[in-house]
Formats: structure tokens, sequence, C-alpha cells
């Protein structure tokens, strides 16, 4: 059973613009913004809608980079998760209940704050190569134990293919 779901990251070089998660799944972590897609929203509205509710800002220009299925062990859940970037938008990033954004330099982002996989995608994510990938993790996360990659696919495409 497949969850879609989006992820925004904001990057204005040299910057990009990650969220402490405050609650909820992967709370304690940086992150990109996002969520579920909603029944009868489309992926990339989604990602707009998500951005507007966490950080209240409005995306104008969504550029999808990447779709990244992620599973649990003994978990029968695929999250497919479609990665945007984007760098045109308006507002000022603000907190919410869920989310504190920040900016970080590209040479400064807080990897061992984050999710294991993210050190993998975001070279690419970074250069405007366009992945798919496949991470399996030994459990979920939770504030008090770290998930482990226990397998990992990964590869740049071709623009048509995503």
């Amino acid at each position: 059973m497949k969850k879609l779901m989006t992820l925004c990251i904001i990057h204005r070089h040299p910057n990009v613009l990650l969220g402490m998660k405050k609650r909820g799944f992967g709370a304690g972590r940086w992150n990109g913004f996002g969520g579920k897609v909603e029944g009868g929203e489309t992926i990339e509205n989604a990602a707009k809608r998500e951005m507007r509710e966490e950080a209240g800002i409005e995306i104008k220009n969504l550029d999808e980079i990447g779709i990244i299925e992620f599973a649990f062990k003994n978990n029968p859940e695929i999250l497919e998760v479609h990665i945007f970037k984007s760098d045109d938008f308006s507002g000022e990033p603000v907190e919410s209940e869920e989310m504190k954004p920040q900016w970080f330099h590209v040479d400064e982002i807080p990897f061992e704050e984050m999710w294991p996989d993210d050190i993998h995608w975001m070279p690419l994510f970074l250069s405007n190569k366009k992945f798919r990938g496949r991470f399996l993790f030994d459990k979920p996360s939770d504030s008090n134990s770290v998930s482990r990659i226990i397998e990992k696919e990964l590869s740049e495409i071709d623009d048509a293919i995503l």
C-alpha cells in the first residue's frame, strides 16, 4: 500500500530553507516541508499547500526533482515522496505549530540532525539533477531513536522519466 507524499525545499543558492519538525512523524529532525496529498488534490497543489501551512509562504514555481519510496521493516506501507525544489515564492518564512523554518548555507546543512537518507540525495538536488530512489529503514523514527538505512537504491535519471 502506497501513501502519496510531498517534500519541498526552497533553494536560493547558496542557501536552503529547512524546517525543524516540532511534532508528529520525524519530530526533532530538520527536513523539507511537505506531507500527505489529500483526495482530489494534485501533487503540486499539495506541495504548495504544505509550504503555506508549515512555513507561511506562497510558492510560485515548483520543479519536481525526485521521487523516493520510503519503507520500514515489518511495515507494508510505502511512502512515495515527490521532492520539489523552488526558488520563487512570496512572503517571509514563519514558524508554525508543526515546523520552525531556518535558512542554511549549502555547506552547513545539518545532516546529522536529518533523516539518514538526505545526505545521499541532497547533492543531486543541489546540482539540479533529477533522481529516483528507494530507502528501507530498520524502523520508523521518533525523537528517542534513530532509524538506520538497511537497503538503498538511488540513481540520477533523465528528465523525461520523472
